[in-house]
C-alpha cells in the first residue's frame, strides 16, 4: 500500500533532518563560519545560475510553443497512441484522460514542461473521475511513474544548467540522455506492472 499523501511530509521530515544534522555537526566541530559561508555563497549561486538559465529555457519554450501551436505536439499525439494504448488497457481510448495522457508524454517529448504539467493534472483528474475513496488505480499510478521517467527528445534544462557552466556544446550529452532515460522508463514500467500483477491492486493516496 503506497500513501501518496504522507510522501510530502517525509520528505519534508528527510530535508528538515539533514538541515538540522549539518547546523549540529558544523557546530560541534567549530565550522560554523563555514557553515555561514556555504549558505550565503550558496543562495548567490542560486540565484546567479537561474538568472543564466532564464535565456536558453525562454529561448527554446518559444521554440516548443511554435511546435504546439503548429500541431506538431498533437500529431505526436497520435503517434504515441497505439503504445499508450497497450500501457493503459483499462482506459478508454475515446475518453479525455487517454487524450489528456497522450497529450501530455507528447509535450514531454517535446521539452514543453509548463504545458505538460497543466495536461498531467487534467489526465489526472479524468483518471480520478473512476477513483472511490482514497484509493488510487492501477492507471492514475502507471501515469505517475510514466512522468516521472519521462523521455524527451530535448533535455533543454539539462542543456541550460550546462551552458550555464560554461559548456561549449551543452547538447552533445543528448544520446547518452535518450538511452539512460529509455532504460529508466523501461525499468519504471516493468516493475510497476510487477508490482500491480503480483502486489496489491490498490494504492493508498
Amino acid at each position: 500500500m503506497i500513501n501518496l499523501a504522507k510522501g510530502g511530509t517525509m520528505l519534508s521530515y528527510i530535508f528538515t533532518f539533514m538541515v538540522g544534522v549539518s547546523v549540529v555537526f558544523s557546530l560541534i566541530f567549530g565550522s560554523g563560519d563555514d557553515l555561514s559561508r556555504s549558505i550565503t555563497e550558496g543562495c548567490g549561486d542560486a540565484v546567479e545560475l537561474i538568472i543564466t538559465m532564464s535565456a536558453m529555457m525562454c529561448l527554446w519554450s518559444g521554440v516548443m510553443n511554435v511546435a504546439k501551436v503548429s500541431g506538431l505536439t498533437e500529431k505526436i499525439s497520435k503517434l504515441c497512441a497505439p503504445i499508450l494504448s497497450f500501457i493503459f488497457k483499462d482506459v478508454d481510448k475515446n475518453s479525455k484522460a487517454f487524450s489528456y495522457i497522450s497529450m501530455n508524454v507528447s509535450a514531454n517529448l517535446l521539452g514543453l514542461g509548463n504545458a505538460a504539467t497543466v495536461l498531467g493534472i487534467k489526465a489526472m483528474k479524468e483518471l480520478a473521475q473512476d477513483v472511490r475513496g482514497n484509493v488510487a488505480s492501477d492507471s492514475m499510478v502507471t501515469f505517475v511513474v510514466l512522468n516521472t521517467a519521462s523521455l524527451q527528445l530535448l533535455p533543454t534544462t539539462i542543456a541550460a544548467m550546462r551552458a550555464s557552466y560554461g559548456s561549449d556544446s551543452p547538447f552533445d550529452i543528448i544520446f547518452c540522455v535518450w538511452f539512460t532515460s529509455i532504460i529508466a522508463l523501461m525499468v519504471g514500467l516493468s516493475v510497476n506492472k510487477i508490482f500491480m500483477k503480483t502486489g496489491s491492486k490498490k494504492w493508498n493516496m
